[in-house]
């Protein structure tokens, strides 16, 4: 038997269910544990808290599978949890009260795309699963992840009649965990690229080479409420990877969209998306260049836009990070602020994890206040509700968001 004590007051976190066990709370080790094998966690006096899996290489040293003694860690316990996660989407499809008709007829669409799986979040940490249409996208971020690698695979297979599965373990998270990078497919001869719809628009996704799993599935809500704004607008959207937020514009009525993105890659599909869709290219201008650069040019030039979009890549993966993300993030929304005509929006984002929502709005209320704008909030945006927050894993709740206007 392989358990962990832990010291003497350090079971609290555990004891309101916080998954995470880190190498300080430890007091000893028993037994020989491999890398990804389960452990069982005790507090100073010996009593039972949890079965997790072992991170000899990470801070983070035991991630919480069960606090249930009965539990056995094993392909049942995962085929329960998998099909729990999988239920709650289904939910998402046919029951949830959704944010518009439109809303409601993209994630019912057979070809739509959706997270199956969100680790922590739905209790089985370090393993994300994204759904694009007939294929899915597996991530294995943890120890415990990767140790159970084959038996996930075949249990969603079981669950979901997926024609392919494709790997895309290889975010920076793993190097952490002591693991190698892993992309390819594990599953059926899956395709380079596939289309998905959502908000009733057409989107090329590379699984291979894009972001994340592929695209950015946690912003569909926000991208449908942009659309909502642009009609008649000078958009300006910055980090615009492969155009989610473009192409809504596009297809809300915007006047013209300026799509700013240091990627060429991610330009060339942005633009094939919006061919896709039998959107106006032509009021389309593409910048290929830095964000922060370019917002200064503009700057510069005097140039103004009724609506900019801010969806800046992670500045901050821990909260150590976070005052030089604090940084990055004002100077960016200063900028932006600074672009605005009078009356004009702003929708501002961060996904830093180490950045929670109340310092994101602090930093751009600096931001308005150095730029000399008098603004107001009209919405707090978060993530797709496919990316659920579980209340004992506040950490899940990583996109934060603002409508902002200029007064």
């Amino acid at each position: 038997m392989n358990v962990i004590y832990l010291k003497s007051g350090r079971e609290k976190s555990l004891l309101r269910r916080h998954p995470w066990v880190f190498s300080g709370a430890i007091a000893k080790e028993d037994g020989n544990p491999e890398i990804g094998g389960t452990v069982e966690v005790r507090d100073s006096h010996g009593r039972f808290l949890a079965w997790g899996a072992y991170s000899p290489e990470s801070q983070i040293r035991v991630r919480v599978w069960s606090w249930d003694p009965q539990d056995i860690i094993g392909p049942e316990f995962f085929h329960q949890r998998i099909l729990q996660a999988i239920a709650r989407r289904t939910m998402l499809r046919n029951r949830r009260p959704l944010t518009t008709d439109r809303e409601k007829t993209a994630i019912r669409d057979p070809r739509a795309a959706i997270r199956l799986i969100f680790a922590e979040s739905d209790e089985l940490p370090g393993l994300i699963v994204d759904q694009y249409a007939d294929t899915l996208v597996m991530q294995c971020l943890s120890a415990g992840a990767e140790r159970w690698r084959q038996s996930f695979v075949e249990i969603l297979l079981k669950l979901t009649r997926a024609s392919y599965i494709f790997e895309r373990s290889d975010a920076d998270v793993r190097l952490l965990e002591g693991l190698p990078e892993r992309i390819g497919p594990l599953w059926g001869d899956p395709p380079e690229q596939v289309v998905i719809t959502e908000n009733g628009l057409r989107f090329v996704v590379n699984l291979a080479k894009g972001h994340k799993t592929g695209f950015y599935l946690d912003q569909r809500v926000n991208r449908l409420r942009l659309q909502e704004l642009a009609a008649g607008q000078d958009v300006l959207d910055c980090f615009t990877y492969t155009g989610g937020f473009t192409i809504n514009a596009l297809a809300g009525g915007a006047k013209s969209v300026t799509s700013v993105d240091a990627s060429e890659d991610a330009l060339l599909l942005a633009q094939e998306n919006v061919k896709l869709n039998g959107l106006p290219l032509d009021r389309v201008e593409w910048l290929q260049t830095d964000v922060f650069q370019q917002l200064r040019k503009f700057r510069d030039q005097g140039r103004n836009f009724d609506l900019i979009v801010l969806d800046p890549p992670k500045f901050a993966p821990t909260a150590s990070q976070a005052q030089k993300a604090a940084r990055g993030y004002k100077d960016i929304n200063l900028l932006a602020l600074k672009l605005l005509r009078p009356g004009g929006t702003l929708l501002t984002f961060s996904c830093s994890g180490g950045v929670d929502a109340a310092l994101f709005q602090k930093i751009i209320a600096g931001a308005a206040l150095d730029a000399g704008i008098s603004t107001y909030i009209v919405n707090h945006l978060e993530q797709s509700p496919d990316h659920p927050v579980a209340l004992n894993f506040p950490e899940g709740a990583y996109l934060k968001g603002l409508i902002l206007r200029i007064g």
